[in-house]
Formats: structure tokens, C-alpha cells, sequence
């Protein structure tokens, strides 16, 4: 497997230099953004730490999947192999959303398999970018299977939801805008599925000395399990941001990543996820998915210290980047406060 280094990530700058929209960050105020427990992030009285939230969500096709979509397909028109058949990729929407909106731009046909059970909204959208759209099965390994005969069969270009070095370093191209708006920053949140955008991340934040958390749901474990395993193990799924977070397996790309120094794997439950994207709706008006409020939840979610597992608690002083990742949900179950 790849080991993923910074080069891939400059070389991935450069593929999608103008084609991708650039992050807007956003700091969260003192008292702004308040968890369950009506602490507000970041203001400790006696160890206060500062929070920005990576507007990631504001991306093409709304997710930082787009990024590793066009570094994809751009480094393959480069080398003159993009095949008559086109790509086709597995999805559980996000990233069939960037593989069909990125082969519009290249001019090639794509073809998405997804699960049965993806949401309408990234359905409909992918229908709207042109995509062939095939559902089949109840998980992504049920149409990543299909996927994979369709390529063998139509000499297809076989793309991935996070699994390729192509993919992660497109999106680790996020990170290094991040360094470049904060170039302080000591550590970066990042929620987790297969393992694409962490693995891209933690190589561009490794060269500029910044800490990764790795934040997953405690039933959507996959990096966090094959960490404790020591290799890439499958794991059930079972979480509110299985959606987007919902990979049986992580990579082995990202489990190498994963044991780097300066990287912390995490894990949040379920309410604290749901509440903290409720919290983004409400503060900020910014609308997420399950899978991006995993990252927030863990500044929300107290450490269990014999095991550090469990959310990620900041020192005094510590300044902290939350990447919201994407943005493609169903608004119907945000609460808006009554007004007086």
C-alpha cells in the first residue's frame, strides 16, 4: 500500500490549483457554540483554547470529496488514461457526487453505485450531475462488489470513496490551506469513515508539526479498531452518521497514518453527535451532516482516562481547527427554537 507523504500532497495542490473552491474559516467566538452540558467550546475559565471551524461543507458538490475526485481524474487525463467507458466509483453519496460532478468537468461518463439505503437528497443530485446511478445492497461493501465487476466487465476506470493515494492527497489539499490561513495551528479534528480525507490530512499536517484527532463514532470504529488491532480489521456499523461514516473497513493507508506520531484516534457517542450538529444549526445557521458533526463532538465529549479514547480535551492556549466536511443532509430533523 502507498504510504501516503507530503509530496503526494503538493503534487495534488498543484492537479487542482483553480478547479476546487478554497476553505473559508470561521472562528468560533467565546461563548458561541455551546455543548450539551452548556459548556461553550473553547472558553475554559482557566485554560481557554481557540476553535475555527473549516467551512468545508461550502465545497463543490458540498463535501471535500470533490478534491480528491478531481486530483483523481486530472492526474489521469494527465497520463492520457481516462478510458471510452468512463469512471465508476461505489458510494455512500459523497463521493459518487464528486466523481460524477469531476467527470462532467473532464467530459467522461460516470457510473455510481451506491447502497440501497443513501439518503434521497445525494441520490436526486447525482442523477442531477449526469451520473449513471445503480443502488444496490444494504452496505457500501455490497456495492463496492458491484462496482468492481461493472469496471471488469466495461474497462471502466475504477475509482474509490478513500481507499487510493490519487483520492487522499486531493483531499488532503485541505489541510494545507488551513496551514496557510493559520499557520500557528497546533491540531486539527477530523472525523473519520474509510479514512481518505484523515490519511490525506494527517500527512500535509504531519510535515507542518500539527496534531491529528481522528474522531469516529463508538459504532462506526474502523480506524480506531484496526489501531488497536494493529491491522485493517472489518467492524459492524451502527451509528446516526453511517451514511457517511459507515466504511466496514478503514485502509491500510490510513491505519499507516494512523501510527504516526502526533495522531490521536478517538471515538464519540452517538447524542453528542446529534447535539453537536444541532448546536452548529443553531449558532451558526450551518446545516451539516451526521458524519461532519463527529468532529466537533469530540471538543464535546469528556476523555475517559484510562484508556484517552473517548473525545478530545485541548490544553490552555491550544489552537484547535474542526474540519465540517460535509453538508449533503436531510434538513427535516433540525429543530428551529421557537422566537419570542
Amino acid at each position: 500500500m502507498h504510504q501516503l507523504v507530503y509530496s503526494d500532497i503538493k503534487a495534488a495542490v498543484d492537479r487542482t490549483a483553480g478547479r476546487v473552491r478554497p476553505v473559508a474559516l470561521a472562528r468560533v467566538e467565546p461563548g458561541g457554540i455551546r455543548t450539551d452540558q452548556g459548556d461553550a467550546l473553547g472558553d475554559r475559565p482557566e485554560e481557554p483554547y481557540e476553535v475555527w471551524l473549516a467551512l468545508e461543507i461550502m465545497q463543490y458538490t458540498g463535501s471535500f470529496k470533490a478534491r480528491g475526485a478531481q486530483n483523481f481524474l486530472q492526474a489521469h487525463r494527465d497520463a492520457g488514461t481516462l478510458p471510452d467507458a468512463g469512471v465508476t466509483i461505489a458510494s455512500g453519496g459523497n463521493a459518487g457526487l464528486a466523481c460524477a460532478w469531476a467527470a462532467r468537468q473532464q467530459g467522461v461518463r460516470a457510473t455510481v453505485f451506491l447502497p440501497a439505503t443513501a439518503p434521497e437528497v445525494k441520490v436526486a443530485k447525482l442523477r442531477g450531475y449526469g451520473a449513471d446511478v445503480r443502488l444496490v445492497g444494504a452496505e457500501y461493501a455490497e456495492a463496492l462488489a458491484a462496482c468492481e465487476e461493472f469496471a471488469s466487465a466495461t474497462g471502466a476506470l475504477a475509482s474509490h470513496a478513500y481507499g487510493h493515494p490519487l483520492i487522499a492527497a486531493g483531499a488532503g489539499t485541505l489541510m494545507e490551506e488551513i496551514h496557510q490561513q493559520i499557520p500557528d495551528l497546533d491540531t486539527v479534528v477530523v472525523a473519520v469513515g474509510g479514512g481518505g480525507l484523515f490519511a490525506g490530512v494527517a500527512a500535509a499536517a504531519r510535515h507542518h508539526g500539527i496534531r491529528t484527532v481522528a474522531v469516529e463514532p463508538e459504532n462506526c470504529r474502523a480506524l480506531n479498531a484496526a489501531v488497536e488491532a494493529g491491522r485493517v480489521v472489518d467492524v459492524p456499523v451502527d451509528s446516526i452518521a453511517a451514511d457517511s461514516l459507515g466504511a466496514r473497513r478503514t485502509s491500510a493507508m490510513a491505519l499507516a497514518a494512523a501510527r504516526q506520531d502526533g495522531v490521536h484516534s478517538v471515538l464519540v457517542p452517538d447524542d453528542k453527535i446529534v447535539h453537536a450538529r444541532q448546536a452548529l444549526w443553531d449558532d451558526r445557521r450551518l446545516a451539516v451532516e451526521h458524519g461532519a458533526a463527529t468532529a466537533l463532538a469530540a471538543l464535546a465529549t469528556p476523555e475517559v482516562a484510562e484508556t484517552a479514547k473517548h473525545g478530545y480535551r485541548p490544553a490552555a492556549g491550544e489552537k484547535v481547527a474542526v474540519i465540517l466536511c460535509g453538508a449533503n443532509t436531510d434538513l427535516s430533523d433540525l429543530a428551529i427554537p421557537a422566537t419570542a
